[in-house]
């Protein structure tokens, strides 16, 4: 049948999609608009397939704190170029996948892929869509919701760096200040933990296979190389969790040390640090 140009646009004005998908889908569903959508969709669930082993190393990382400051969710929307990272459909849609965690107070990113959004269709369905429309995988790589007496946040300028901060034993006062500087020592520093029992097993496993590795290439004797390794496991813990390591604004205190001169007590329960 004749699919006209403004037959074409009509399609894309419902939907986004580009001007030559939009003609592909209506000649294939013979001018019927319904079934010219769900071509569409059916067209990212088939791109998603297709692309399914690409990297995604670009995207956006966004962050939501509560009105009271009590609860946070960080979002990363992940895309595989630079350019599809900075269109407005795909901030848009991240902007709309966050606030539907929010509105519905989802807890994982399980959860948040079966919300349905305002458009009646899931996040999972939205985010297909736009695959299909832009011809490249998108996924949410991380998504992660905190909660405690009051949780602070860091967007970096980047767009692709986000830090969440959860604060106890704050006796009801405001640290978004001490917060902010703690956020921004995650987002530069990146620790993996807050202090050495919060650290992951296989990471501490890993650090030792590393100390006994550089021992044995210094020449050490086999029966010392654990030994030697986990006598630097004590610097890895100063460098590497959130509480032991040097402030950065002020290399003579420790954060642990920064909490108690803020205010006697002062914890940082957990943190969040997601990057693209």
């Amino acid at each position: 049948m004749n699919i006209t140009a403004a037959d074409v646009n009509k399609l894309r004005q419902m939907t986004g999609a580009g001007m030559m998908d939009c003609k592909k889908a209506l000649t294939e569903a013979e001018g019927d608009f319904d079934k010219a959508v769900e071509v569409l969709r059916k067209s990212g669930q088939k791109v998603a397939a297709k692309r399914a082993d690409n990297e995604t190393k670009e995207g956006l990382v966004l962050i939501n704190v509560s009105d009271n400051g009590k609860t946070a969710k960080i979002l990363a929307l992940a895309c595989e170029t630079e350019p599809v990272s900075k269109v407005e459909v795909f901030r848009t849609l991240a902007e709309a996948v966050l606030q539907a965690g929010v509105k519905h107070d989802a807890k994982d990113k399980e959860t948040l892929l079966a919300l349905t959004m305002e458009d009646g269709r899931t996040v999972e369905e939205n985010i297909l869509d736009l695959v299909g429309k832009i011809g490249e995988k998108i996924v949410i790589t991380e998504y992660n919701h905190v909660e405690a007496e009051q949780v602070v946040g860091y967007n970096h300028s980047t767009g692709k760096l986000g830090v969440l901060v959860a604060f106890d034993s704050t006796e009801g006062n405001d640290v978004s200040e001490v917060g902010k500087d703690i956020a921004m020592q995650i987002a530069a520093m990146k620790p993996v933990g807050l202090d050495k029992d919060d650290v992951d097993p296989a990471i501490v496993q890993k650090e030792i296979e590393i100390g006994m590795e550089v021992a044995r290439q210094e020449g050490k004797p086999e029966a010392m190389l654990e030994k030697i390794a986990m006598g630097k496991l004590g610097k890895f813990y100063k460098e590497s969790t959130l509480l032991n390591q040097e402030f950065v604004k002020d290399n003579s205190l420790t954060i642990a040390q920064l909490l108690e001169k803020t205010q006697k007590g002062l914890k940082v329960s957990a943190f969040k640090r997601v990057q693209i």
